[in-house]
């Protein structure tokens, strides 16, 4: 069953905190969403699309402002020739199944229609919609999407699952698993585990897993980071948690807080630049050392859209990641506007930790 989202009112997609929120919460329950739409409160043409989508086999949810809310019942209840009624201070269609506050269920056809008034700052009312089909999401290491997708193929059709691939970075895929029957999405887990053993960690959320296995180990993490301002550090800290792992971050966007705060050679800086292997190098190693945590990452690159160089186009990161025993650099060429090449470097220094450690990451 097709899987909709539809924001009604300016502020969703002005606001982008308050739809990243909804879209979290989305997230949980659906697992993954075919399509989201975006209307004005005044938009004309959101009647003939309701219109179609109701005569449609579909899940929709509908997030409303305030003032949208009763325009969507009204628009609903002309579709299915209904009248609205005042429920606790809400116009709502008086065949709605089921009823919460700011928040009610009605059922049409083969459609389920669950609309939401969602409010900036407030907590997101209760999700009245079931997923009719189970999901989980697990990280793939160390192969392309064709790869994992001709080794898994075989397991889905014995399990009965769908699969949907999604490359982060390059050698780190997101698969999604969809199953009517959660059985066989555990079995066929199992089995993908027992064959891709070091490649594959069965978890949704990654920053979650390596707080959960550095806290059973008793191990921290801390960080220096330049082009990615920072981001890793949030990676880590939105999660609850993380305060038993994580030590800290230094933002070091100059060479002085290199020098300073690392201890990075000033020599080492003149000769080979902030954005530089050594340097790189030099940051993990003043990030243990200045922490004294277990693991470090270091982090400095040309985001652009300025920057960049002939030797060191836009999109050059270097990346060290360290521990006590082991040491990983490596020279990273990413593509995209600012953000992307930031988020990119944030996930793939992500993927190095977790692939210096395999005997802590991946048992």
């Amino acid at each position: 069953m097709e899987k909709i989202v539809l924001f009604v009112g300016r502020k969703f997609h002005s606001n982008l905190p308050f739809q990243s929120y909804i879209k979290r919460e989305t997230d949980k329950i659906f697992g993954e969403v075919d399509t989201y739409f975006y209307y004005a409160e005044n938009d004309n043409s959101l009647f003939l699309h309701l219109e179609k989508l109701l005569n449609k086999e579909a899940q929709i949810l509908i997030f409303a402002t305030k003032s949208a809310t009763s325009v969507v019942g009204k628009l609903l209840c002309t579709i299915t020739s209904d009248n609205q009624i005042l429920k606790e201070n809400m116009l709502i269609p008086s065949s709605t199944s089921v009823f919460e506050d700011d928040t009610y269920l009605l059922e049409y056809k083969k459609t389920h229609i669950n609309v939401i008034m969602a409010q900036e700052n407030q907590e997101l009312p209760q999700i009245l919609i079931k997923n009719d089909s189970r999901f989980a999401h697990i990280q793939l290491f160390d192969m392309d999407i064709e790869t994992a997708n001709a080794l898994l193929n075989p397991l889905a059709q014995t399990y009965e699952v769908k699969l949907h691939f999604s490359n982060l970075v390059q050698d780190w895929v997101l698969l999604n698993i969809e199953s009517k029957k959660y059985g066989h999405i555990s079995q066929f887990i199992s089995s993908a585990a027992s064959l891709l053993n070091t490649k594959l960690i069965p978890a949704s959320n990654i920053a979650v897993y390596i707080i959960e296995k550095l806290s059973h180990a008793g191990k921290k993490i801390s960080l220096a980071e330049s082009c990615t301002g920072g981001l890793i550090a949030s990676y880590l800290t939105k999660e609850s948690g993380s305060s038993a792992i994580f030590n800290g971050s230094l933002v070091t966007y100059s060479n002085l807080l290199k020098e300073n705060w690392l201890a990075v050679d000033n020599a080492v800086l003149e000769e080979f630049g902030a954005v530089s292997e050594e340097v790189v190098l030099e940051m993990s190693e003043g990030t243990l050392n200045v922490s004294d945590a277990d693991y470090a990452i270091a982090v400095s690159g040309i985001a652009g859209p300025d920057g960049g160089s002939k030797q060191k186009p836009v999109g050059t990161v270097y990346i060290s990641v360290r521990s006590k025993r082991k040491v990983n650099t490596q020279c990273l060429h990413f593509n995209g506007d600012r953000n992307y090449i930031q988020e990119q470097s944030a996930l793939y220094a992500i993927k190095m930790l977790l692939t210096l450690d395999k005997e802590l990451f991946f048992r």
